[in-house]
């Protein structure tokens, strides 16, 4: 097992975090996940880095992490406050030390970040912050290029198809599931400027690139009419149309 050094990111974080990362890759061998990850490289091996994935499912946040395995980086998420509450995730992410964001006072969270990028952390983030229920790349929050900007390190985009088969907004989860094909995609970093809303209007394109790429390169399709639900409206499912939000 990899060890990660106590300095960087602290004794109770070497000791949980690696063996949950263990215990999720025996769960995909279990239920024979076909993952490919393309563009791992991409994630620095040292050094500071925000990672900015879309958002498609409840797991993305463990396939995100598992890109960055190939550089040997443990990835700080930073996650709505609600799952730090909760009593079975919330001793597993502060073990982990991912980062509680309270949405109406998030300037504690973003200075928590900040610090830990300065220190040399990977620090990943869903820009949209919230799951697209449409499988398209909603309107972004600025904070992954302030974040990445203010402590000059790489932003690097990402996206993830196929764990929401598993668990997503609004459908039942089916956590049993075998067999189903994981596509984990990583982009060249976004350059960053200190006009972030620029910089997060170029995110986002590269984010719906990605997202488009391994939608179409996923190599299964619905098995029906009844199974079109987790196929965007743009390749034939019957996903929600993407909201007509004006961009900023």
């Amino acid at each position: 097992m990899q060890r990660f050094g106590r300095r960087r990111y602290g004794c109770d974080m070497e000791i949980v975090y690696p063996p949950i990362i263990g215990l999720a890759r025996a769960m995909f061998r279990a239920l024979d996940l076909r993952i490919v990850v393309e563009g791992a490289h991409h994630v620095p091996a040292t050094g500071g880095a925000v990672l900015a994935s879309a958002h498609v499912s409840y797991l993305d946040f463990i396939f995100c992490g598992l890109a960055a395995q190939p550089s040997k980086r443990l990835v700080r998420f930073m996650a709505k406050k609600s799952v730090f509450d909760h009593k079975i995730s919330g001793p597993l992410m502060r073990g982990m030390h991912h980062i509680p964001v309270d949405r109406g006072a998030g300037g504690g969270a973003f200075k928590e970040a900040t610090r830990a990028l300065a220190s040399g952390e990977v620090i990943g983030v869903f820009p949209e912050a919230t799951i697209s229920e449409s499988f398209t790349v909603k309107q972004l929050k600025s904070g992954a290029a302030r974040l990445a900007h203010d402590a000059g390190v790489p932003l690097v985009p990402m996206a993830v198809w196929g764990p929401h088969r598993l668990w997503t907004k609004g459908r039942p989860r089916q956590l049993t599931k075998r067999h189903v094909p994981v596509l984990i995609a990583v982009g060249e970093p976004v350059p960053t400027r200190p006009d972030t809303e620029a910089t997060t209007a170029e995110l986002r394109t590269r984010l719906g690139a990605l997202l488009d790429k391994v939608q179409r390169a996923y190599p299964e399709q619905p098995s029906g009419p009844d199974d079109t639900w987790w196929q965007p409206a743009h390749l034939g499912g019957t996903a929600p149309q993407p909201p007509h939000a004006p961009t900023h």
